[in-house]
């Protein structure tokens, strides 16, 4: 089977859940493509038999260039077996209202583009000290803190499981 996985991501966990992805899939016996969503506009869909979305969670939204990418192609996507994994740190924590919220993120996100995935999944994200500014690892540190997370001001913080994602692809496509 061939699958296309395309992403967007901001601090690059993203980037690094869908190349683990398609470790996974290649594993599996399939052939894959990796593409960032800024990066697709010339894309044939039509020689895909699966498709992977994968985007991260900003101030309450999916990245644009995601959202573009599958309202142009939605039509197309909607004819393939496809999964939308959103990416945030909210899910971390299991907290009902933040699920809550995530679930709705993922549903304003799938109704603005027409696309209908096959399956939603939520992916915990990590904190990128390393790759935040001022202002961004102070309010990364505001919500840390809320959440009574422990965290690595000078590094990186990793929440994804690697297990579940791996569950998850290995019943899919």
């Amino acid at each position: 089977m061939n699958i296309l996985i395309c992403y967007a991501s901001t601090e690059g966990q993203t980037r690094k859940i869908a190349q683990f992805c398609a470790g996974q899939l290649i594993a599996k016996g399939h052939s894959v493509e990796v593409i960032s969503a800024g990066d697709a506009d010339e894309l044939d869909l039509g020689v895909f038999d699966a498709a992977i979305l994968a985007g991260s969670v900003h101030l309450g939204r999916i990245q644009s260039e995601l959202g573009d990418f599958a309202r142009t192609h939605a039509a197309v996507l909607n004819g393939m077996a496809t999964l939308y994994l959103q990416v945030s740190l909210a899910r971390a924590g299991e907290e009902e209202t933040d699920m809550a919220e995530l679930a709705a993120i993922a549903s304003r996100f799938c109704a603005d583009s027409g696309w209908t995935p096959g399956a939603i999944h939520q992916i915990a994200g990590a904190f990128r000290f390393t790759q935040y500014d001022f202002f961004k690892a102070w309010a990364m540190r505001w919500i840390a803190s809320r959440k009574g997370q422990e965290i690595d001001l000078q590094g990186d913080t990793e929440y994804t499981d690697w297990a579940e994602l791996a569950q998850i692809l290995s019943d899919w496509p």
